[in-house]
């Protein structure tokens, strides 16, 4: 999406709405026209940056051809631009801490990887060059480069992923969650995103071995406005 854009990142999407449908050949409108009007947003232009404590940021891979093998990160941060004039012009970025991965690994792995050299799964998983090598690579982030609009409250958002040192274009499926004209605690306004999107890992030269090359990321969040400090009032004469 700091991955798995991933991230995610992705991610994420500042972003949302799209206009009505156009009216068919025959001069009937769309039947879908009500659920493709655009959205008004409440929300005002500028930049809003994540909420730490309600945000998510998931990835999962084929396991042994079985199921599904999910972990998540703990640290990363994202920002939206957003411009709800013309919600295309919006962008958003992300970076993750690949130190910050989270197997949930629930059994003794020294007693059972006692030969690995890492303390835990998610140690593996973070440090091992064969996974996400963080001490070679420390931040995965994602740009997004590219929003299209596909209806009031989705949009395919392309950036540039940067994962083990390779920089490729990576497609996310957003959602425009929803909006609040003022935060109840922090009295800003707030947005909500939800992003999906897959790439294979192969692509950025990691080693597919025993599980899935193609990785699935998934975020979901919340976003205040950033809002510049109050100027400091002058001191009576």
């Amino acid at each position: 999406m700091k991955i798995k854009a991933a991230i995610l990142a992705v991610s994420a999407a500042a972003l949302l709405a799209a206009c009505s449908p156009a009216a068919d050949k025959s001069g009937a409108p769309a039947a879908d026209a009500a659920s493709t009007a655009p959205v008004e947003l409440k929300a005002p232009a500028g930049v809003y940056v994540m909420d730490p404590t309600h945000a998510s940021l998931q990835w999962s891979i084929g396991h042994n051809t079985i199921s599904n093998y999910t972990a998540r990160f703990n640290k990363f941060d994202a920002k939206i631009t957003l411009d709800p004039a013309n919600l295309a012009n919006s962008a958003v970025e992300v970076s993750i801490d690949p130190t910050s991965v989270d197997a949930n690994y629930p059994g003794d792995y020294t007693g059972t990887h006692a030969g690995s050299g890492f303390k835990s799964w998610s140690e593996d998983i973070a440090k091992n060059k064969n996974f996400l090598n963080a001490g070679a690579f420390p931040q995965i982030t994602f740009k997004s480069t590219k929003v299209e609009l596909t209806g009031p409250r989705t949009a395919k958002v392309t950036g540039d992923l940067t994962f083990l040192g390779v920089t490729k274009p990576v497609t996310l499926d957003a959602t425009f969650s929803g909006e609040i004209e003022k935060h109840p605690f922090m009295q800003v306004p707030t947005l909500g995103f939800a992003a999906e999107g897959k790439f294979k890992r192969s692509d950025f030269g990691m080693p597919v071995g025993p599980v899935g090359d193609e990785t699935t990321i998934r975020f979901d969040g919340e976003f205040l406005q950033q809002v510049a400090p109050a100027a400091v009032a002058a001191p009576a004469a």
